[in-house]
């Protein structure tokens, strides 16, 4: 049984964690020295963490908070830390990343701090989505990180679940195909599907 004073995070992890800005900074240091995060730094990665790059950027411009999600983060009353596993490679990370620094900045009792998955394994294995190592993931915790409030991720539920039809059966979808089927969703729904199941998550224990 967990004891109740032992963190479910540690505090030296939320610690070395990144605020949004200083992961942004972080990837473009690196992108101008040719890498990305992590260890491979393959061209392929390069390619996709510039692409993510640019789609941060566009979620910065255009991501939109309704009135309903915005007075939930307000209510939220106790202190508390959004910590992410992350990668800059990660394409669905760069949709739902500024989102997320989006809401905490509608409240200062929110902590969000961005950790790389690959250089927390053990964290990461304690988050896995169907046995992988799936990223983003979004964790909330209380501010003594002894409870866990609610985790989101990797993607919206549509998309899991599209995700999972297409490894089964691919139907003659290509895998750039798919992907390009899965960013064609993210800018039409607009966070509107993040929104909503977060909206679910954090109504739990906040009372307005």
């Amino acid at each position: 049984m967990l004891n109740p004073t032992t963190p479910i995070i540690s505090e030296e992890i939320v610690l070395s964690g990144l605020t949004y800005e200083e992961y942004r900074q972080l990837i473009d240091e690196l992108l101008a020295e040719g890498k990305t995060t992590g260890t491979n730094h393959s061209e392929a990665n390069i390619n996709y963490t510039k692409m993510n790059v640019a789609r941060m950027r566009r979620v910065d411009k255009t991501a939109k908070i309704s009135s309903d999600m915005e007075s939930l983060i307000k209510g939220i009353q106790e202190p508390q830390t959004w910590l992410v596993l992350t990668e800059a490679w990660c394409g669905d990370a760069s949709q739902s990343i500024p989102y997320f620094a989006k809401l905490a900045a509608l409240n200062p009792l929110i902590n969000l701090k961005l950790v790389l998955r690959d250089e927390n394994p053990e964290l990461m294995d304690q988050y896995l989505t169907n046995g992988a190592r799936s990223i983003p993931k979004l964790i909330g915790l209380s501010q003594d990180l002894n409870e866990e409030l609610f985790t989101w991720g990797p993607r919206p539920q549509y998309l899991q679940e599209r995700l999972i039809a297409y490894k089964k059966d691919p139907q003659g979808l290509s895998s750039k195909e798919f992907s390009e089927g899965t960013y064609l969703w993210y800018a039409r729904d607009r966070n509107q599907a993040i929104e909503q199941e977060l909206k679910e998550a954090i109504a739990q224990y906040v009372t307005l």
